[in-house]
């Protein structure tokens, strides 16, 4: 079940001032105003599987084979839109309500790191053409129904510490995410001081963007702490953590969010420069190839759609809106 604990962490570099961050409104658009499709004729099933695909830099010369030119990146996204997925962000999808055109499938974008090649801003304040978020953007203005949003999971001083960056990515609709302050191997640090760094980290988003929202974190490595529990909640300083998710590095489809599952441990799907077993063209191949198993909109955010076969997989508490057929 997704778990209700909220981020109570607005704190500033110099102090510990704590206050608590609203979680998403309960849908994103008010109800449809046309009666949607009946679910049956779009084979809507909103208990299927997510992608959620994981980047790191974009550029032309891949130095890693987690790393992608921005052609491999571009033609990602025209695969996405051509396959019927509409982006969304990690706090959307953590708020189990998914606002998207009938028959369309949700995709979730997330970006580690938060290096220069990801977001590069002009002297005029608009991203550079060739980092991802220009690439993204320019995608959107080609398809308007594929919005243009992201999870970002940031490190202390992102994208080349520039200060306009983190405020730009809130006012745009992107999301933001913790990332510890230095990206270290959480399993090689005490608990104090796997604390201090996302205490730390937090500190700097919320100080660079007060009204940044901060529902989840992505282990650097995929590796978590030696103490699990830490990657989740803990304190230092005198100031809280809480975070609602912990998003691993690979290497499957995230569950439906309506469904059982562990929120401290949402899978990713890695995207990058090399095939690798399990990346994200295996993932959209297969779900392409098993269509019935990803998560499909049915066109309404107040009900939850889906085949009655599957029904023991809804999460008790969504229940109410349940409408199997």
């Amino acid at each position: 079940m997704v778990a209700a604990a909220l981020l109570c962490v607005t704190a500033t570099a110099c102090g510990a001032t704590t206050a608590t961050v609203p979680r998403p409104p309960a849908a994103s658009a008010s109800p449809p105003t046309t009666e949607p499709p009946d679910p049956a004729a779009v084979a809507a099933n909103e208990l299927g599987q997510i992608p959620i695909l994981m980047y790191h830099r974009i550029e032309a010369d891949p130095g890693s084979e987690y790393d992608q030119t921005p052609m491999r990146f571009t033609s990602e996204l025209e695969r996405l839109y051509t396959d019927g997925y509409r982006p969304i962000t990690v706090a959307r999808y953590l708020s189990g309500v998914i606002d998207l055109p009938a028959g369309t499938h949700p995709v979730v974008l997330t970006f580690d790191d938060s290096t220069r090649t990801q977001l590069t801003l002009t002297d005029s304040g608009d991203p550079t053409p060739e980092c991802a978020v220009g690439l993204l953007e320019q995608f959107h203005s080609r398809h308007p129904d594929f919005a243009a949003t992201a999870t970002f999971y940031v490190n202390n001083d992102p994208f080349g510490d520039d200060p306009r960056a983190l405020p730009w990515l809130i006012r745009h609709g992107y999301d933001i995410g913790a990332h510890t302050a230095t990206h270290p191997n959480l399993a090689h640090l005490s608990p104090t001081d796997v604390q201090r760094e996302l205490v730390q980290n937090v500190r700097a988003i919320t100080t660079a963007a007060p009204d940044a929202p901060i529902h989840s974190m992505a282990l650097p490595l995929g590796v978590y702490p030696t103490d699990h529990a830490l990657a989740a909640s803990g304190a230092w300083d005198g100031t809280p953590y809480t975070f609602e998710a912990v998003l691993l590095v690979g290497a499957n489809p995230a569950p439906s969010p309506v469904t059982t599952f562990d929120p401290m441990a949402i899978p990713r799907v890695r995207s990058g420069r090399d095939p690798v077993p399990f990346d994200s063209t295996y993932w959209l191949d297969w779900l392409a190839a098993h269509p019935a198993a990803r998560y499909t909109s049915d066109g309404d955010p107040t009900r939850l759609s889906f085949p009655r076969p599957l029904t023991d997989q809804l999460a008790p508490r969504w229940s109410p809106a349940a409408q199997p057929y």
